[in-house]
């Protein structure tokens, strides 16, 4: 079993990921690896925590990894933390594993 899958949760709408973010650092990186601990997928960003310019920009990034639109994908919680939750609006669960498994290397 890929330890991440804790950090994936099915939605009527949807797929929820449970991440934290490292903003400010040289580049920018999703997955960057998964934190056993706090059960979430890392994410590193360039932007800094400031002005919603962090989450404005985890938001793109998910976007663009998982080929949807900005507008389907949402931070849900933790919008002013490290730990976030955004939903990704018409993902299923096993194309999210599926994905971030190539990536993360089935950690």
């Amino acid at each position: 079993m890929c330890e991440f899958r804790e950090a994936i949760k099915k939605r009527k709408d949807g797929v929820t990921l449970d991440l934290f973010v490292t903003p400010g650092a040289k580049y920018s990186v999703f997955p960057a690896g998964y934190d056993k601990w706090r059960k979430r997928i890392v994410i590193k960003v360039c932007s800094e925590a400031k002005e919603n310019k962090a989450n404005k920009e985890i938001v793109g990034k998910l976007a663009e990894y998982f080929n949807k639109p900005v507008r389907d994908v949402l931070v849900i919680s933790g919008e002013k933390s490290r730990e976030k939750t955004l939903l990704v609006k018409g993902a299923s669960v096993d194309d999210v594993i599926k994905r971030l498994r190539g990536s993360l290397n089935g950690s």
